[in-house]
């Protein structure tokens, strides 16, 4: 199996890149161990909005008399997951019909580069199978990054994946980050009547954005009655009962917060373990891999984009 361009992941980035190079008369096949278009497709911003826009419904019927139209309405919280979740399976479907429409070849499972030009895949059920290419573009992307005194679990302490598809809606919440994902989810939940605490180590929230929207979040946030921590720290959380105590703290000594469930939201680590970095001497810095202005790597023939290369963790940034 010999291509002109093997691309290892088909989130924004890697399927974007698949489909200009097959566009631009390179024979194109991309790696994929799940699902294609990725975290961003699958189980990040898209379906993040379709929960937000449930959200943003619910408000407004909320608010209906202020528009002079009398409307009531209860929120089905299994059916609006369940909404987010076809709407992402829609998209990632969209994704298979490009591959097959720009004749790029899809071969699911695991990538690693071993060689020059060799990219080893191995399936889910373990068979594995060598694919060649003249250029390798690794967008193996990013995932929710674990802190240590907060390892998921899956159940009491969860990442965005769990926070998508909650089989029943929490009573409480706390939410440690206020990033993008952290401040999604907080409005997401708060606008269905779990009580939520958002928690963030930094001075304010949203603290990569600009100032004044960080102001104008935090006082829309706590108006809607999200309760909101800043220069505070989790430094431990106990599992054992019902729910979880998270032990927090502040510029004013410390406090315990209780609550159904942990959303640990402290940022994105990039996937470049055990991809065939260290084997091919490619370098990395800060978690990330090191590339030059046409995101070439320090091995000729193998680029990096998105959220594994330098720069922001946009969707957008890796188109």
């Amino acid at each position: 199996m010999a291509y002109d361009v093997v691309v290892i992941g088909s989130g924004p980035g890697g399927y974007v890149a698949a489909i200009r190079a097959s566009q631009l008369g390179l024979k194109t096949a991309i790696i994929e161990k799940e699902s294609l278009g990725g975290i961003c497709l699958n189980w990040g911003c898209i379906p993040t909005k379709a929960l937000l826009k449930s959200a943003q419904v619910y408000e407004d019927i909320k608010h209906s008399k202020d528009f002079g139209i009398n409307a009531t309405g209860t929120h089905d919280f299994a059916a609006i997951i369940k909404r987010s979740r076809g709407v992402a399976d829609k998209m990632s479907k969209g994704v298979q019909f490009l591959m097959r429409k720009n004749k790029i070849d899809v071969v699911m499972g695991f990538g690693k580069i071993t060689g020059k030009g060799k990219v080893e895949v191995t399936a889910a059920d373990g068979t594995k199978k060598t694919v060649e290419g003249k250029h390798i573009i690794i967008a193996t992307g990013g995932r929710s990054r674990e802190l240590p005194s907060l390892k998921q679990d899956g159940k009491k302490i969860i990442g965005y994946r769990e926070a998508m598809n909650l089989p029943e809606q929490p009573k409480s919440m706390i939410v440690v980050g206020s990033g993008a994902i952290g401040v999604e989810f907080g409005y997401f939940y708060n606008s269905f009547g779990t009580k939520v605490t958002i928690v963030e180590f930094l001075p304010r929230v949203v603290p990569v954005e600009d100032e004044e929207i960080s102001k104008e979040l935090d006082k829309s946030l706590k108006k809607s009655g999200v309760e909101i921590m800043v220069d505070s720290e989790v430094t431990s959380v106990d599992t054992s009962g019902n729910g979880v105590k998270a032990k927090v703290k502040t510029p004013n000594g410390e406090v315990t917060l209780e609550a159904d469930i942990l959303l640990s939201a402290v940022g994105v680590a990039a996937n470049i373990e055990g991809i065939g970095l260290e084997e091919m001497g490619i370098k990395t810095d800060k978690g990330r891999i090191t590339v030059d202005k046409y995101y070439q790597t320090n091995v000729p023939g193998i680029y990096s984009i998105g959220d594994c290369a330098p720069g922001q963790a946009l969707a957008h940034v890796a188109s």
